[in-house]
């Protein structure tokens, strides 16, 4: 099993940054895809990005690139989301994931969740 705690998240205002963290526990995640989901009430979850085992691929959504940046520390066994000129709309509980199969299944293979972090930025 692997736990996963995310932290860092908060209110910012628009044009803002936070660096979201997830810690995982349990097993070394070395050899897990990690990645971020997003969702609000209004809306379904989405990827946010995704990181492969070895940090070399990854993957982003296209609302958020060039603006958020994954990456991973596997000898700390957390995963981090930078998140740069934030908007409004990226108002949202955003959620760690991690999986062992490979990052392109990411979208639909999720085998660990973390509880979630609220990220809320104001216009």
């Amino acid at each position: 099993q692997v736990q996963l705690v995310e932290s860092g998240g908060g209110l910012v205002q628009a044009g803002g940054s936070l660096r979201l963290s997830c810690a995982a526990s349990g097993r070394t995640i070395s050899s897990y895809t990690m990645g971020w989901f997003r969702q609000c009430p209004e809306k379904e979850r989405e990827l946010v990005a995704a990181i492969s085992w070895t940090g070399t691929s990854t993957h982003y959504a296209d609302s958020v690139k060039g603006r958020f940046t994954i990456s991973r520390d596997n000898a700390k066994n957390t995963v981090y989301l930078q998140m740069n000129s934030l908007k409004p709309e990226d108002t949202a509980v955003y959620y760690c994931a991690a999986d062992p199969r490979s990052i392109r299944s990411f979208l639909k293979n999720n085998d660990y969740w973390g509880q979630g972090t609220q990220v809320t930025v104001s216009s």
